[in-house]
């Protein structure tokens, strides 16, 4: 795959100073555009591949410029503030750029991967002192491969280590050819089961199953490590069974080239996300899990046939009931 230092791509966001993205302190890049659709989306921002607007109303002054400023007439006012025409609006962003509070914000913004590499460089002291480096994460990262290549080369060139996260849905060809520039390989298996894969993440797990192998064995080559993770959603993923599967399967299939098996807790701290993007969540009333829940699907996953010590789990957590509280 040809990338030059020209390449560009659509960025959601760069975060700063993470440690929940691989080891060690990490920048981590959010590109935009996911091939998959899961229910339970944290980022229900990076879904789509183009630019988008997202209206704060703590910060709206109620002036209506934005009215004005739209070309297409996209942007409306009704009597829960600002409402956009999402099918229509086509990502200019001359509505946030008209609007003196910044109540409007865009979403995706085309960045130049040599000027950005360079950028990310300027955390190379928290890096080298942490172990970290630069994580690319989404969306998709693979769904825009060769940007996600040439800052993959461009930040290997200035001794910065990387690591991609992935849903694993992606052409082998991509997969073969963006993966290996990586130090880290971040992989979510979600659900095992095929067909709940497809009614909740919209594609069944078939090429991510494969693509898994594949990772697996450039680790075996001296390639990328490889760290699995799945996220714990309450009624989808979070079961006794779905943990023993996912296990079973490393087994069976990526032998010892998986270094973590990480059970990510959910959080439903994107509620307000989804309001601002006036789409409808499933899990707008999902409350975090429990510890003692978190540590019963830990130790499935220990159970399950893989090395026990490669399970971890992250994330926040509930108060669990006090014993009157149990009873009342």
């Amino acid at each position: 795959m040809e990338a030059t230092a020209a390449e560009t791509g659509l960025v959601l966001n760069v975060q700063r100073l993470s440690t929940e993205d691989g080891p060690g302190i990490r920048t981590t890049v959010f590109l935009k555009q996911c091939p998959l659709a899961c229910t339970w989306c944290h980022n229900p921002e990076s879904i789509r591949g183009r630019p988008e607007v997202q209206w704060y109303g703590s910060r709206c002054i109620g002036c209506h410029s934005c009215l004005k400023a739209c070309p297409q007439g996209c942007v409306a006012a009704g009597p829960n503030g600002i409402r956009v025409d999402r099918e229509r609006c086509d990502g200019c962003g001359e509505c946030a750029a008209g609007c003196p509070s910044n109540a409007l914000e865009m979403l995706g913004v085309r960045r130049d991967a040599d000027t950005l590499v360079e950028m990310l460089c300027r955390d190379r002291a928290y890096f080298e002192a942490s172990d970290g480096g630069v994580t690319l994460s989404g969306g998709e990262p693979l769904a825009q491969p060769a940007f996600a290549a040439a800052l993959l080369r461009g930040l290997h060139a200035r001794g910065v280590a990387t690591a991609v996260d992935t849903c694993g849905f992606a052409a082998p060809h991509v997969v073969q050819e963006v993966l290996p520039l990586a130090d880290l390989v971040l992989l979510d298996l979600k659900i095992m089961d095929p067909v709940l894969h497809e009614r909740f993440t919209g594609r069944d797990n078939a090429l991510i199953l494969e693509n898994a192998r594949r990772v697996a064995a450039m680790g075996r080559a001296g390639g990328p490590r490889l760290w699995v993770r799945t996220p714990l959603i309450p009624g989808v993923t979070a079961s006794a069974e779905n943990m023993q599967a996912i296990g079973a399967w490393m087994a069976a299939n990526l032998e010892a080239a998986v270094d973590r098996w990480d059970l990510c807790a959910f959080n439903n701290l994107c509620r307000e996300q989804y309001a601002r993007l006036e789409v409808p969540w499933a899990f707008a009333r999902v409350d975090l899990m429990r510890r003692s829940e978190i540590e019963a699907l830990g130790a499935a996953a220990r159970a399950s046939g893989v090395d026990p010590r490669i399970v971890s789990m992250s994330g926040a957590v509930r108060r669990e009931p006090t014993p009157q509280e149990d009873l009342s």
